[in-house]
């Protein structure tokens, strides 16, 4: 497993600040940005909001990939020799 970021990594990172950012500002503001942006409940809103929804799904396996590559490096270091 590669331990960079794939540009599928990275779109969904993307998505996934989006929602950050917005959740805050309806969080602190009650202001939807995308929604103002994009129309109330317009398809391209509800498109982002599913986007949004799928990175994060997304990001949870990405998450249990960083962790599995983490603890496998915590193995390794463990096997070598001292020197």
């Amino acid at each position: 497993m590669s331990d960079k970021l794939t540009t599928l990594d990275w779109i969904a990172l993307v998505f996934l600040i989006i929602g950050g950012v917005n959740w805050g500002l309806i969080g602190f503001f009650s202001y939807d940005i995308i929604s103002a942006i994009f129309g109330v409940a317009s398809v391209v809103t509800r498109i982002v909001f599913a986007l949004v929804g799928i990175s994060a799904l997304y990001m949870v396996a990405v998450a249990f990939k960083i962790a599995d590559m983490s603890t496998n490096q915590d193995v390794e270091r463990r096997a070598r020799p001292a020197m």
